[in-house]
């Protein structure tokens, strides 16, 4: 049966979402330890990858689950319980064609700062500006929107069969002294959202 799960992560203390072989320290080899030691030997599929110390709230994955794993909910406590940076939220069934990463449609990408010093209980999830001009950065975003070739905009390393992408909308707003700036694309490449926002 193939599942698709939506999980969050704190990914301070992971190498980036994609399996490497330079470490185990990333998301995609903790879940899918945690996945074999309940005798589940699937490969789990993204709807993308993160960079290192890239966190999510509502990443879409999907692996498939022997026949006596029929109860998700337990499925779902189990992993939680082994897993510690890394939290399942919910785990559905799918049809057997669903494909985490192509079937996804758009991606939303949030980058936090503050104008004042994060706390230390913040530091590794928000970043840190201390000026900035609102109405210049939002004039600044919308020269992202729409399909251009972002090659000058991504760290190299990492195969890509392209550097064009769609970015269909973005946003800034604060709320209670954070800073939000949102990106809504068809994908995102490598420490893409970083080098614009430093950019603008």
């Amino acid at each position: 049966m193939r599942v698709k799960a939506v999980i969050s992560y704190d990914g301070s203390n992971y190498q980036g979402f994609q399996k490497q072989t330079s470490t185990k320290m990333t998301v995609t080899t903790t879940i899918e330890d945690a996945l074999a030691s309940l005798q589940i030997h699937s490969s789990i599929v993204g709807s993308g990858r993160t960079d290192s110390g890239v966190h999510a709230t509502g990443q879409i994955i999907h692996f498939d689950l022997p026949d006596f794993w029929y109860d998700l909910e337990k499925l779902k406590q189990n992993l939680n319980r082994k897993l510690t940076d890394i939290f399942f939220k919910h785990i559905t069934p799918v049809s057997d064609d669903f494909h985490a990463r192509f079937s996804a449609k758009k991606r939303l990408y949030r980058y936090v700062f503050k104008t004042q010093k994060p706390s230390v209980f913040e530091q590794k999830h928000i970043s840190y500006y201390q000026e900035f001009n609102p109405d210049l950065l939002l004039q600044a975003l919308k020269y992202f929107e729409g399909e251009h070739d972002f090659n000058f905009f991504h760290k190299t390393g990492t195969v890509t069969h392209t550097t064009i992408r769609e970015i269909y909308h973005t946003n800034y707003v604060e709320r209670n002294g954070y800073h939000f700036i949102y990106f809504q694309a068809n994908g995102f490449l490598r420490s893409q959202v970083r080098m614009m926002v430093d950019a603008a």
